[in-house]
């Protein structure tokens, strides 16, 4: 049978051992305690983290569960085969989708950042160069749609500006989802395209630069001072392409922090009431993530990667002409099947990036080379 096969029948199986899941049992029946305390509702502040640590133990032990089945599920097929059944159909599915749900838990162990189990917040700007960046940027923002779709998390299109011939010229969307922020912590950063220009009646290859960033989604139970004297609100009428998306009122709300130059804005829905609710809760998250940084100033993990979006200044590269390739130059991570990470495969470099910033090992520059 050409299925590789564990050193030992038990070897999977042994895998749950590192949830403690008796351990986890105990800490969510303290939590339930807790909630069980109706004094505990009339103070968000309280609920809330203890609403999110209970669901992340449920998540934990959901876990464990799922990886105790599909471990025990492989051993039986070793045992039948071992008595003569043909179970190398079985055993080539399953191993490799056990494989795959080992490597996800892997990436789920390594976030352990206050603000990794939150909602992400993805802003993606095209750099210089027009329709070309335009048209890349749109790309980006599909690619991180369909991962979340993979993820089964939700999506919500917060603002869009489109491009005048093609493309966007700027996107704000919102990812709900367990660890969400976590997971595209290190998607912050220029991203760079080389391609044969589909806007190009010479057929020549164009390199085009889009930028990525990413903050957390800050809930009601994180208090940020924002003076209302700080704040300039300006009203205005949402694009659309045209047809039923146009919008007749001033619906469309930006919200400008004077002091810091930070900007949000929303557009998504109908009543103006409802986007300067929503471009509220982005400054907030906007301003959490910049007074954080503020903080955290020694690392540079975050200011390294908003570089000008320009050439030399990116975090990762997607080729396709004259080869194809996506190669992360910060963990050296790639994948040669390109077309799968822009249709939202990017668990190898997710799990690159957190195996990196797990072991503090962040390059300090990026090597001439791998920029080609």
């Amino acid at each position: 049978m050409n299925t590789p096969t564990p050193r030992c029948a038990t070897e999977f199986a042994n895998c749950g051992s590192i949830f403690d899941s008796p351990r986890l049992k105990r800490e969510l029946a303290v939590i339930e305690e807790k909630i069980a305390d109706p004094a505990i509702w009339a103070d968000a502040s309280r609920s809330q983290p203890l609403m999110r640590e209970r669901k992340r133990l449920e998540t934990l032990l959901a876990d464990d569960a799922e990886l105790g089945r599909r471990s025990d599920d492989i051993e039986a097929y070793f045992e039948l085969a071992r008595e003569g059944e043909n179970t190398e159909p079985d055993l080539s599915r399953e191993i490799p989708s056990l494989i795959e749900f080992i490597d996800k838990l892997e990436s789920k162990t390594m976030l352990s950042e206050e603000t990794d189990p939150l909602n992400a917040i993805v802003v993606v700007h095209p750099g210089a160069g027009g329709t070309e960046s335009q048209d890349w940027a749109e790309m980006l923002m599909r690619m991180y749609i369909r991962w979340a779709e993979r993820q089964s998390f939700k999506v919500e299109i917060n603002e869009v500006q489109d491009g005048d011939e093609a493309g966007i010229k700027s996107s704000t969307f919102t990812i709900s989802g367990d660890f969400a922020f976590g997971l595209l912590s290190g998607e912050t950063g220029v991203h760079r395209l080389v391609r044969i220009s589909p806007f190009d009646s010479a057929k020549r290859r164009h390199t085009s630069f889009a930028s990525v960033f990413v903050s957390p989604e800050i809930d009601d139970s994180i208090v940020i001072d924002i003076k209302t004297e700080d704040l300039r609100i300006d009203t205005y009428r949402s694009g659309g392409k045209g047809g039923q998306h146009v919008n007749t009122t001033d619906s469309a709300v930006r919200i400008t922090h004077l002091p810091t130059g930070i900007v949000a804005g929303c557009q998504n829905e109908r009543s103006q009431h409802k986007n300067k609710e929503r471009a509220m809760k982005l400054l907030r998250s906007r301003l959490y993530e910049y007074e954080l940084e503020k903080k955290k100033a020694v690392s540079k993990k975050l200011e390294d990667s908003k570089l000008d979006i320009k050439f030399g200044s990116q975090i990762r590269s997607y080729v396709l002409q004259p080869y194809r390739m996506a190669k992360d130059l910060r963990t050296r991570v790639e994948v040669g099947d390109v077309d799968r990470v822009l249709d939202g495969d990017l668990e190898p470099f997710i799990s690159g990036y957190l195996k990196m910033r797990r072991e503090g090992n962040f390059p300090a520059e990026i090597a001439e080379d791998d920029l080609s």
